[in-house]
């Protein structure tokens, strides 16, 4: 009794133990999952069965959305103010904005497609890259072959326990590129009765089956595939005369099938690997396509922004102006030098500049909410109460050199994304032109079948008769399928090639595009280009318009509403200006995009962007 009380203490000892092992290995998969590390970027491998065999059937590690804005936005904002240069505007969008983020994972969406098809099954595509129809032979989704079974189908056998049998054998293509590898276990008690007891000497037999098999199969790209079957059974029954009671009988198969006609190959079995392999590249495409949207939009809203900053300034001038305007006339009214309505049209000017600048300013908050959205996954707290200060003027369009078209258009055709994702949907066309036309053909196959097979009392005599090829079964020959007339297979060659000429159409209407693109945004660049210099020499002329209207004004020979008059051109021109200015920011912008080199005109790399660095 006195050793009870200390062997309860190590029972709850042990216990705790436990707990604390059971509560570890919880939390360690959480652990795993909130380290960057344990991300893996390329699902195009998939998970390696050696040393840990079970981690290809385990979910491999896919890190959840980062919807929290990225550090560099943070870094920038000082007293309250974000600092924003147009390099820096670059690199947070493609931190953060949403547009480019989605299309980074169809990057990821194509490795995996890749994964599947090294398996022999077809890839899924994206929701931006389609896999072409007649890769399926009319299955779509379907796999490269049969169902990857086990044994040969039809082929050999040992016979019953009392009599043997022969017949037709077949064996078909069977299989995936992944080996398959199968383990069944069965047991069986059979009670029947007889209609006679010649065979069996008893009316009512009960049998009792143990039976095993192991099977293995695997296709492989050229065209063939094997399997290689196990089988192990024991039985046991009540019906006499039997010459093995129990009786174990063990057998193997190995089968083998080779396409000769349609299937035949590596560059027809290989189908879907070279196309999920494409789409990978076509996915990168994508998502440049993608980020050279999101920074040409961000880049326009940037000049929207700046070009409202001026147009506030512009507008605080104007009302500045008017405002000594209505401070002069009161006093030459009060000196009885000026009529008390020239006053009143001061005021007026006054109150109609004030509603300006209100409206100029309600355009600047809203340009600058609209430039947040853009550049941050969501408008929290600090950058929400921050407000941007661009340290980026609007360009100067005479020191900016004008491109010639024919080198613009050639480099548009060059670094589109468009024009790379129109020629590869051509690509993936031609191979399922190449698929169904080998499906033309009629299906031709050899198989060759090895079995053998042991019985008896005991076991160990059971498989030595197995391995020493007592009761041996060979077999080969071919199986011809000719599908009369062929209109199915003719249908979907046909289907494929009309494919494959709408695909070659779309590259030539992607490239008209481009071209009309181009000769657009430099048609624009010259337009805007003298917009500015237009803008700028009105400007100039009316501020010395004002200038002389003024000196008239003091000397007595105009009158205040001839100023308020040019005052009001003055403001329109200079709006005029900024937003001439605007135009051609936006135009250079739109050239860049134009011509595929809005990332490499802003030293930006396509593997950097991906990255989101």
């Amino acid at each position: 009794m006195t050793c009870l009380p200390s062997s309860i203490r190590r029972g709850h000892c042990l216990c705790r133990r436990a707990a604390l092992l059971l509560a570890l290995l919880a939390i360690i998969p959480s652990l795993r999952a909130q380290t960057p590390g344990a991300f893996v970027s390329d699902y195009s491998q998939g998970q390696e069965a050696f040393p840990r065999f079970y981690k290809p059937y385990i979910s491999q590690p896919v890190a959840p959305p980062d919807l929290s804005n990225s550090a560099r936005i943070s870094q920038l904002i000082r007293d309250g103010k974000l600092q924003l240069s147009l390099r820096d505007l670059l690199a947070i969008v493609l931190e953060n904005n949403l547009d480019v983020d989605s299309a980074r994972y169809e990057v990821l969406m194509a490795d995996t497609d890749i994964l599947r098809a090294k398996s022999g099954q077809a890839p899924r595509g994206t929701a931006n890259i389609r896999v072409p129809s007649g890769l399926f032979a009319g299955a779509i989704g379907a796999g490269v072959s049969g169902t990857g079974g086990g044994g040969g189908a039809g082929a050999g056998g040992g016979g019953s326990s009392i009599t043997g049998s022969a017949r037709q054998i077949s064996v078909g293509a069977r299989g995936s590129y992944d080996p398959s590898l199968r383990v069944n276990f069965s047991m069986d008690n059979s009670t029947s009765p007889l209609n006679s007891i010649r065979v069996a000497g008893i009316p009512v037999v009960t049998t009792h089956t143990t039976a095993m098999q192991l099977s293995y199969s695997q296709a492989f790209t050229s065209g063939s595939s094997f399997s290689l079957s196990f089988t192990n059974q024991r039985q046991s029954s009540t019906q006499r005369s039997l010459l093995f009671n129990p009786d174990l009988s063990s057998r193997y198969n190995f089968s083998i099938h080779q396409n000769l006609l349609a299937g035949f190959g590596f560059s027809v079995n290989r189908r879907f690997l070279r196309v999920a392999e494409r789409n990978r590249q076509l996915a990168r495409d994508v998502f440049h396509q993608q980020a050279i949207q999101a920074l040409s939009q961000a880049q326009n809203l940037y000049w929207d922004l700046v070009a409202a900053r001026d147009r506030v300034r512009a507008a605080e001038q104007g009302l500045t102006v008017a405002e000594q305007l209505l401070r002069d006339n009161r006093k030459r009214a009060e000196l009885g030098a000026l009529a008390p309505l020239d006053v009143v049209a001061a005021e007026a000017e006054v109150a109609a500049r004030q509603r300006d600048l209100v409206i100029e300013q309600t355009n600047s908050q809203l340009a600058e909410l609209r430039l947040k959205n853009a550049i941050s996954r969501q408008v929290d707290d600090a950058i929400g109460n921050a407000a941007i200060e661009t340290t980026e003027a609007l360009p100067d369009p005479q020191a900016s050199e004008m491109p010639a078209l024919d080198e613009a258009i050639t480099q548009a055709l060059r670094n589109r994304p468009e024009m790379v994702l129109s020629e590869g949907r051509v690509l993936n066309q031609e191979i399922a032109v190449e698929f169904t036309k080998d499906r033309l053909r009629p299906t031709l196959g050899i198989f060759g079948v090895l079995a053998g097979a042991g019985r008896s009392g005991a076991l160990p005599t059971s498989v030595r008769q197995l391995g020493g090829f007592d009761f041996p079964e060979y077999a080969f020959g071919f199986s011809l399928s000719v599908p009369v007339f062929n209109r199915a297979a003719q249908a979907d060659h046909t289907r494929s090639r009309l494919d494959l000429r709408q695909a070659e159409t779309a590259v030539q209407q992607t490239r008209n595009q481009i071209q009309t693109e181009v000769r657009t945004a430099v048609i624009g660049l010259l337009q805007t280009r003298a917009q500015v210099a237009s803008a700028d020499k009105a400007v100039d002329k009316t501020r010395q318009t004002l200038d002389a209207e003024q000196k008239r004004l003091d000397a007595g020979v105009s009158t205040s509403y001839s100023v308020i008059q040019i005052q009001r051109d003055l403001i329109t021109a200079e709006a005029a200006a900024v937003e001439a200015r605007a135009a051609f920011a936006r135009a250079r912008v739109e050239y860049d995009r134009a011509t595929g080199a809005t990332l490499t005109n802003n030293q930006l790399s396509l593997d950097s962007a991906l990255t989101g660095r």
